[in-house]
């Protein structure tokens, strides 16, 4: 529980469906909804100047990427 809200994903095992495939769906309901990153995100207190230069720094990698995808 991270600030009284519960990060739940749930699938239904479909009759004679394989234990691989119902883990290969499940991960990826959990990586659709983002729940890994929001529990990462909940780990730790940042002060809102850290929280400020950290996004910042995720917006400078991602035009880099960017800028390097446009360039090949």
């Amino acid at each position: 529980m991270f600030g009284g809200v519960f990060f739940l994903a749930e699938i239904r095992v479909q009759e004679g469906e394989p234990l691989e495939n119902a883990l290969r769906r499940f991960k990826r309901k959990v990586q659709t909804e983002d729940i890994i990153k929001e529990v990462k995100r909940h780990s730790f207190y940042l002060k809102p100047g850290e929280k400020k230069r950290v996004k910042e720094a995720l917006a400078r990698k991602r035009n880099r990427k960017k800028v390097r995808k446009e360039q090949d």
